[in-house]
């Protein structure tokens, strides 16, 4: 099937890490030194993928440019998949769900709370393809004998509205069963990738963007990461370590190249016209996905209050919950393999309620620095109806952090 095969391919150039286009990376946010000013100590790859046995995956759609038509494009989205122990396994996670502000979807998150298992991947698109990624892993994990026959598969989306021709419905079957299948440990594509590929963050360009960190508790050495794709947020509350990177790079606003017209940006000002001071005086919209992951041996209620605690990071970003916002978070642990499926009484074990601090800090400092490597690999897009998306520039963020004491 040529599209099968062409979705594979394209999975397969994403799991090395996000470039920019002269194949020189991107630096993240380890490399600029902020991961330091967040706190903590990030893994081997400060990525969701430092926890053992996590795949990532993803499949971009880009194709044409200019004013939207809808079903022919231009199409600017994807799908990003977390497989929790690896795409060959069969065995549940304990996990749990928690959301902010619940102006979104994320399928299959009734059965999380009544069971406490994940019982297979985690998925991320945008918010009209919920559905078709939601049957495609149905299709997937009826087609391998072992897995569950059959299943409520977790899909979370954002909008890409502005970005995207979203209501030609570009993700297809092909797209996400590509994103399963290719699905890898080690480094994770950012920023402009899978899921993530026509979002907007804090009105530069969004997407993708992770993060991990390591700790002791009770004498032991855990890792937690978090995956997020990042769609939110006002300019002027962007916080980045602290400091109000928003407030000083009030400009680069999305705007509309060669004569674009957008009903979904309807007050972007022509490129060429946008004034160098302008101020972003939006409603904060647009939602976040976050993901979070752990080796260490936490029970579903203890992951619920993991995962509550995304919301923390979030904050010290610039989110506040908006009312237009979906803000859902889902976390798991790898521990205690195979009490899913024990035939008797399971044994488990799991970290005492008075040990658990690490983790909360881990998860913030997570979180926080994932939405940061997501803005910093973000490269400019320009989509459908010529609206151009910035991205972040590094010099303005690190001049910014500079100034306020925090780098030298």
């Amino acid at each position: 099937m040529p599209r099968l095969t062409l979705a594979l391919a394209l999975v397969l150039t994403l799991a090395a890490p996000a470039s920019a286009a002269e194949g020189t990376p991107r630096p993240r946010a380890r490399e600029l030194g902020i991961a330091a000013l967040i706190g903590g100590t990030p893994g081997a790859l400060d990525a969701i993928t430092d926890v053992p046995g996590v795949e990532v995956g993803h499949a971009t759609v880009i194709h044409g440019s200019g004013p939207r038509v809808r079903g022919q494009g231009p199409a600017r989205t994807g799908v990003t998949v977390v497989h929790p122990r690896g795409k060959a396994s069969m065995d549940p996670v304990f996990a749990a769900w928690f959301t902010l502000n619940g102006n979104g979807e994320m399928t299959g998150t009734t059965w999380i709370q009544e069971s406490g298992f994940l019982e297979g991947p985690v998925a991320i698109t945008n918010t009209n393809s919920v559905g078709v990624v939601r049957d495609a892993i149905l299709e997937w994990q009826v087609a391998r004998p072992g897995l569950q026959p059959w299943g409520l598969p977790v899909v979370g989306e954002t909008w890409d509205g502005s970005l995207n021709d979203i209501d030609g419905f570009h993700v297809k079957p092909s797209h996400a069963i590509a994103a399963l299948d290719a699905a890898a440990g080690g480094p994770v594509a950012e920023g402009n990738v899978g899921g993530g590929t026509g979002m907007i963050c804090h009105r530069f360009k969004g997407g993708i963007g992770t993060a991990s960190r390591v700790v002791e508790v009770a004498g032991a050495s855990y890792t937690l990461g978090v995956l997020v794709q990042c769609n939110y947020g006002r300019r002027p509350d962007l916080r980045v370590a602290g400091v109000p990177v928003g407030e000083a790079i009030p400009d680069l606003l999305p705007c509309l190249a060669a004569g674009g017209r957008s009903p979904m940006e309807p007050e972007a000002p022509a490129c060429e016209a946008t004034p160098p001071t302008s101020v972003d005086r939006g409603e904060d919209a647009g939602s976040i996905i976050a993901v979070v992951a752990t080796d260490a041996p936490l029970l579903p209620h203890q992951l619920k209050r993991i995962a509550t605690r995304v919301s923390l990071g979030l904050g010290r970003a610039g989110g506040m919950g908006a009312n237009s916002s979906g803000d859902i978070f889902v976390a798991f642990s790898t521990a205690n393999p195979g009490a899913a499926l024990a035939p008797k009484t399971a044994p488990v074990q799991m970290i005492p309620n008075g040990a658990i601090n690490p983790l909360f800090h881990a998860t913030v400092q997570a979180t926080e620095e994932a939405i940061v490597n997501a803005l910093l690999a973000a490269e400019t897009m320009d989509g459908a109806d010529g609206l151009r998306v910035h991205a972040l520039p590094h010099d303005r963020l690190l001049a910014a952090l500079k100034a306020a004491n925090r780098l030298p």
